[in-house]
């Protein structure tokens, strides 16, 4: 039995702005009803601020947590702001979500990318017609057949959650979770995208070095120690050794150490390298 949180249950049983919004200025849609989930939402947005959002859903109490509190995360948004939203930050407003059911929050963040790519500040866009013109334009290389997951949808799950393995990947996209056949593949993917990963690392100037080791700590690191009162701080950077200052709650843990190498530490190696070392800084 999968463990929810609160927060999961409530949205599930109680689901925000639920429908459809009839002159909608931008509708997306993810997942496919043969797959078993399918998300459609719909957006009213006005002087570049959203001012509506409703969904329809078909699929488990995950998918219906991930859409409702979706709605709500973006009504009063900016839509620059909406841009930004990734499935982890859905995830994470619901409290989490077991690794079974992280597909549910990525098809959330699916529905919404396709809705703004669709949307334009003029009005509504005819998404029959686009998607015609874009079928014509190109065809994505679906890697899964048995869920019509593409080659970008496994390569934004990768870089967007840091993922490592083929079992991860079919928690968080449904890839390979059917008849299997797709797994081999999918690791070449992951493998390809490392290989890609530490090739532009090993290019970056200084600059550029200090500036993603910082953007990692401060969007990767920083926010989940800040769930519990405390923060991380980088201080200094040589060759691969970073040194950074625990702050708050985090600064007279006792565990600090084991947050240093057992956190702080695997995210930046997943990120840059096995050959970087952290280092606390009283």
């Amino acid at each position: 039995m999968w463990d929810y949180s609160e927060k999961v249950m409530d949205h599930y049983r109680n689901p925000r702005n639920v429908g459809e919004i009839k002159d909608a200025d931008a509708v997306g849609i993810a997942g496919s009803l043969t797959c078993g989930d399918q998300l459609k939402i719909y957006l009213k947005i006005k002087d570049n601020i959203v001012t509506d959002a409703k969904f329809q859903t078909f699929g488990c109490g995950s998918a219906v947590a991930s859409s409702s509190i979706l709605t709500e995360m973006i009504i009063g948004k900016t839509v620059d702001e909406v841009r930004k939203i990734t499935n982890k930050d859905i995830a994470d407003e619901l409290g989490g979500l077991p690794p079974e059911k992280m597909h549910c929050s990525v098809m959330g963040y699916e529905a919404l990318e396709d809705a703004l790519k669709k949307y334009k500040a003029d009005g509504y866009v005819d998404l029959d017609e686009l998607n015609q013109d874009e079928t014509a334009d190109k065809k994505e290389k679906i890697i899964c057949t048995c869920f019509q997951i593409t080659e970008n949808m496994i390569w934004d799950a990768i870089k967007q959650n840091n993922l490592k393995t083929v079992e991860e990947i079919t928690n968080y996209t449904k890839a390979g979770g059917a008849c299997g056949k797709c797994k081999e593949v999918i690791q070449d993917i992951i493998n390809t995208y490392y290989n890609k990963e530490k090739s532009q690392n090993n290019t970056l100037t200084p600059t550029q070095w200090i500036l993603k080791i910082n953007n990692i700590i401060e969007t990767q690191i920083s926010p989940e120690l800040q769930k519990d009162g405390g923060d991380i701080e980088l201080i200094d950077i040589k060759n691969k050794t970073i040194f950074v200052k625990l702050k708050g709650r985090c600064s007279g843990c006792k565990n600090s150490t084991m947050t240093l190498k057992n956190f702080a530490e695997t995210i930046l190696k997943n990120s840059l390298g096995s050959d970087i070392t952290l280092v606390e800084v009283k």
